[in-house]
């Protein structure tokens, strides 16, 4: 039996549970190495002061700003991945990856160039206050010198996935993950470079990173990349587009909410930056966490739709909402109860403390709705539906928290701050339990699709 049919085995005939569950530990794992070094970066900057923590906060907006396209190319290009592979036509799987990993790289220089050039502008743009400006754009500098390696890492990382390689992704993005916690050390801690020592070590951990992938690929996936298969037909590129504007939705708006928030936040000081920083970064660590299970659904969902096994897609989207839900409360419990020993342990400044501390908490009860939305984003978009897909990528940081932001911060000052997020959170996960319903009345089980395609 050849690479081909092992993998169309594996994916239509393992147990869902265990396929979802073998997938998605890698990726968890790896997803939980990323956020430990921002979360190591933040901590090792915030021993430096609070506008230095509050730099890492500005400079989490711009990181999510290109990862958005990297997401959408990687996202897009895996969809396809997947669905061609299910069709056993590895030429045309080759051709989605070269095309997006190629843009990537091209997309990332500009972002490069254009950065740099503007890099004062920009950190302004993102929410640096005069104070904080200095420590952004050493950071800044370095991020953006990365960018190529960092985008075109994210597309080998996400299309690994797609082929049901996550334990390759896993290691391509954890060797990064592990060489940046201690280059952190080093840098800031051993030689005192500051700021810039920390965005020493983004940067140089995301070349490494760069490198392992494009390797592990190279000798491990079914598909291969070669600059004479990137695509000459627009219908491609359209696709990839298409099929990864959520992901560029959901990304974009994440680095918008982000900046806005930023801005909205100066007037109450750098402490409030600092503090806001500490409670996006863990958060982010906990739907990581929580969720890294559902990036092992999204291959399984894609390709099991193309082979029409529907019924596997159904269980798989439970098995996905039932893990995220039951770790993020494992998660979620204790960070309540201990908010503000988890607070001080990344920032020793009281009043930074004081803010963070209630923030975390509300973030907390926001974080339990998360398995009500996430995963059914990620459903819709690998069975390539991308009108529903994007709409949904819209609601959390666009219909809901931005202008719950803006109200909140008009009537409550910096409590308004506080729970914007937790209260989008919330309502994203209500507004999503229709588009469950939908999907689940609305798709064919396996069984009655066979009956179908026997009586024609």
């Amino acid at each position: 039996m050849d690479k081909q049919e092992l993998h169309y085995k594996k994916m239509t005939e393992t147990p869902v549970t265990k396929l979802v569950v073998t997938l998605g530990i890698p990726t968890t794992i790896s997803m939980l190495i990323t956020s430990v070094y921002n979360m190591v970066d933040t901590y090792f900057v915030g021993t430096l002061g609070t506008s230095q923590q509050g730099a890492i906060g500005v400079l989490f907006t711009l990181q999510s700003i290109i990862q958005a396209f990297a997401f959408m190319l990687g996202h897009g290009s895996g969809a396809f991945v997947a669905k061609e592979l299910a069709n056993k036509d590895t030429k045309k799987a080759s051709t989605y990856v070269s095309t997006a990993f190629f843009v990537a790289v091209a997309v990332g220089i500009v972002f490069s160039l254009l950065g740099l050039t503007f890099l004062q502008p920009l950190m302004k743009l993102l929410g640096s206050t005069d104070t904080i400006l200095p420590y952004a754009k050493q950071y800044g500098m370095c991020v953006l010198l990365s960018c190529p390696f960092f985008m075109a890492s994210l597309v080998l990382n996400n299309n690994l996935r797609y082929e049901g390689k996550a334990l390759f992704a896993m290691i391509g993005l954890g060797s990064g993950g592990l060489l940046n916690i201690l280059l952190d050390y080093l840098f800031v801690q051993v030689y005192a470079f500051g700021v810039l020592g920390a965005g020493m070590a983004t940067a140089i951990s995301q070349v490494v990173s760069f490198v392992v992938l494009l390797v592990l690929y190279v000798f491990n996936a079914q598909s291969k990349i070669s600059l004479k298969l990137v695509s000459k037909q627009i219908g491609d590129y359209f696709q990839i587009f298409s099929v990864g504007l959520p992901s560029l939705i959901r990304q974009g708006l994440n680095s918008i909410s982000g900046g806005l928030l930023n801005n909205l936040t100066k007037p109450f000081g750098d402490a409030a930056i600092a503090a806001m920083s500490i409670v996006n970064r863990f958060s982010s660590l906990v739907m990581c966490v929580g969720l890294g299970i559902g990036q092992g659904f999204q291959p399984v969902a894609s390709f099991n739709y193309q082979a029409k096994q529907y019924d596997r897609v159904k269980k798989a989207l439970v098995v996905t909402c039932t893990i995220g839900f039951a770790t993020i409360c494992c998660l979620a419990v204790p960070t309540f109860v201990w908010a503000e020993q988890i607070a001080t342990v990344f920032q020793k400044n009281v009043e930074a403390t004081q803010i963070a501390t209630p923030a975390l908490r509300y973030a907390m009860v926001g974080m339990l709705f998360l398995p009500l939305f996430t995963p059914v984003n990620m459903l819709f978009q690998s069975i390539r539906k991308p009108v529903v897909a994007s709409f949904l990528a819209l609601l959390r940081n666009g219909l809901m928290f931005i202008p719950i932001l803006l109200v909140a911060t008009h009537f409550w000052q910096l409590l308004g701050v506080q729970i914007a997020q937790p209260l989008a959170d919330v309502l994203t996960g209500l507004v999503n339990i229709p588009f469950i319903v939908y999907f689940f009345k609305t798709t064919p089980s396996t069984q009655n699709n066979a009956v179908q395609n026997t009586q024609h």
